[in-house]
């Protein structure tokens, strides 16, 4: 029976192609994407080409500083508008303080996103609590870090898009 199974499954046609994981194993679907860019707004690539310089202080923890390209420095203090997954700060069911991130979160008890690809967002207007679809967002882009905080971006005076 099981033979039948696996002759089955082999003459099935294959799935679209996916990402091979770390070291070669078996294949998994690519389904980490970053949140579409909206139309007039800023793309996740263009804040994702910040590189990152990172150290170990003398108590062991990790210190992390952007180097941010031309590119992303030019929108420094700009209004600008980006998409992303609210990651929420205050339990309230509209947030004026939350996280945006670029790729949906992967678990809600581990926060996987590298510096530069999430935002710090302090809201002018409150926003609806919503984690399952991205949220667009119109504030000013501060660009921060260099107090080796890692977090690179931040911004302020948002609502809505």
């Amino acid at each position: 029976m099981r033979a039948i199974v696996l002759l089955a499954a082999l003459c099935l046609p294959t799935a679209l192609p996916a990402a091979m994981q770390k070291g070669g194993k078996a294949p998994v679907a690519d389904v980490w994407k970053p949140a579409p860019t909206p139309r007039g707004g800023t793309s996740w690539s263009l804040l994702e080409s910040t590189k990152e310089i990172t150290r170990t202080n003398a108590d062991g923890f990790l210190l992390s500083k952007p180097v941010f390209p031309a590119g992303v420095k030019a929108l420094a203090g700009k209004r600008i508008t980006v998409s992303g997954y609210m990651q929420p700060l205050e339990t309230s069911g509209r947030q004026k303080h939350f996280v945006l991130l670029a790729y949906p979160p992967g678990c809600p008890f581990h926060f996987h996103a590298m510096p530069d690809q999430f935002i710090e967002v302090v809201a002018a207007t409150p926003f609806p609590l919503d984690e399952r679809r991205p949220t667009i967002v119109t504030g000013t882009l501060q660009l921060t870090g260099q107090d080796e905080s890692g977090i690179f971006y931040k911004l302020v005076q948002a609502v809505p898009a």
